[in-house]
């Protein structure tokens, strides 16, 4: 079965993920649409559009909307509120954009922990229920 790709452009995608390699602690998620999180808080995403959302705290978030003339995120008809819209220009700006993201990512590392919803991996050697139940 073929691995699924970005639904976003495949030149967003590069340059996405150009910007990220600038914080060795921040990984790439999502196979679809691409993010990054921290302690279970996003922090950046692309859109299908090849637009890239940052999560910014609110003085930043305000400066940034006027420096760079853009407004809010907005996916699926709902205004994301703490996530600005990346103009092109500095999408292409891997230098500034990521201090951007640096301030992003410090910023959802300051956000309280969320719980995962995955179930954690079985350890190795460790019995199922079902083998413990078959004894």
């Amino acid at each position: 079965m073929p691995k699924p790709v970005p639904r976003a452009p495949a030149d967003s995608v590069t340059l996405y993920e150009k910007v990220i390699a600038t914080i060795p602690e921040i990984e790439r998620k999502g196979a679809t649409m691409p993010y990054t999180s921290v302690n279970g808080n996003m922090f950046s995403l692309l859109t299908p559009d090849g637009t890239l959302a940052l999560r910014l705290p609110s003085p930043e978030r305000e400066e940034f909307l006027k420096r760079h003339d853009t407004k809010l995120c907005e996916q699926y008809g709902v205004v994301m509120k703490e996530y600005v819209r990346v103009p092109r220009a500095l999408l292409q700006n891997t230098r500034e954009l990521s201090k951007v993201l640096a301030l992003s990512y410090r910023y959802a590392c300051s956000l309280k922990a969320k719980p995962t919803t995955r179930k954690p991996k079985a350890k190795p050697g460790a019995k199922t229920p079902s083998a413990r139940r078959a004894k």
